[in-house]
């Protein structure tokens, strides 16, 4: 590739499971856009996927870090600028987990318990990474942060349960550290609202395939996949968008600024017929 956006640039991404996982793709472009990263998950997600595999293909140092504990991820900042040789450019927040949801809890009869560990892994995570990172001075100048949302936190999604809760605090999240890392370390903060996405966590949402074909089918574009979530995480990492900060991002092919579609009518009226 002629063009490379990352070169020199130092990162931490967060959530890359298995070759499904978006942080995957987006770990494999920053690679070849000429970054230097290193790849973390928890010790339990390490065991269980093939991280390894993504470690020596981009040449990432990984680190076992989980992402709700304070000290586990002062350690992952310390042991990363170390690894990389200076501060960090950009992170990758790609987490997110919901027990009600795993379990098929319904929204009316939610476990309260599993809806804290929903918020503290899925949104409170997201405050923690930052600031971790940010106690520690640990990014430089221009640096950029990014979570991955859903319109979910902005629109009803029945069986998307609480993770529509997580969603709309992460990016409340943004917009409220966003503030006090761009003016005090000039540091940018964005979420990235990606089209319903088939990865390993997505695939276990009741009626994601619903979710998925309708998308499809409203979005001028069709649904966003994978691979151009990860161009676009590139591009905010760049210093291409380094003016863009505290904003929930559509990356969804048009879905979330179209109220219907020719084909949805059809099968509509079909319907009706």
């Amino acid at each position: 590739m002629s063009t490379k956006l990352l070169e020199g640039k130092k990162g931490i991404i967060f959530g890359a499971l298995d070759n499904r996982s978006i942080a995957w793709k987006v770990a494999e472009k920053a690679h070849e856009h000429g970054a230097q990263f290193t790849l973390t998950n928890t010790a339990m997600a390490l065991r269980m996927g093939t991280l390894n595999e993504l470690g020596e293909q981009t040449n990432s140092p990984i680190i076992a870090a989980d992402a709700t504990d304070m000290d586990e991820l002062t350690a992952l900042y310390q042991q990363s600028m170390e690894a990389l040789g200076g501060k960090i450019d950009f992170v990758l927040h790609s987490i997110g987990m919901s027990p009600n949801v795993r379990k098929k809890r319904a929204y009316t009869d939610l476990n309260y318990a599993w809806l804290q560990k929903t918020m503290d892994i899925s949104a409170l995570s997201f405050h923690k990474v930052m600031q971790a990172g940010y106690q520690l001075d640990a990014f430089n100048e221009w640096a950029s942060v990014l979570g991955l949302s859903y319109i979910a936190a902005q629109r009803t999604f029945p069986g998307y349960g609480d993770m529509a809760d997580a969603k709309s605090t992460l990016e409340s999240i943004a917009r409220s550290f966003g503030y006090y890392l761009g003016k005090e370390k000039k540091v940018r903060v964005n979420t990235i609202s990606q089209s319903p996405t088939i990865t390993s966590a997505g695939s276990g949402i009741k009626g994601f395939d619903g979710f998925f074909n309708y998308a499809e089918k409203l979005s001028p574009l069709g649904n966003a996949d994978a691979d151009s979530c990860a161009d676009y995480c590139v591009v905010m990492f760049s210093d291409l968008s380094r003016m863009v900060t505290m904003q929930n991002l559509f990356h969804d092919g048009g879905f979330s600024s179209t109220g219907v579609s020719d084909v949805i009518m059809d099968l509509v009226m079909g319907d009706q017929g």
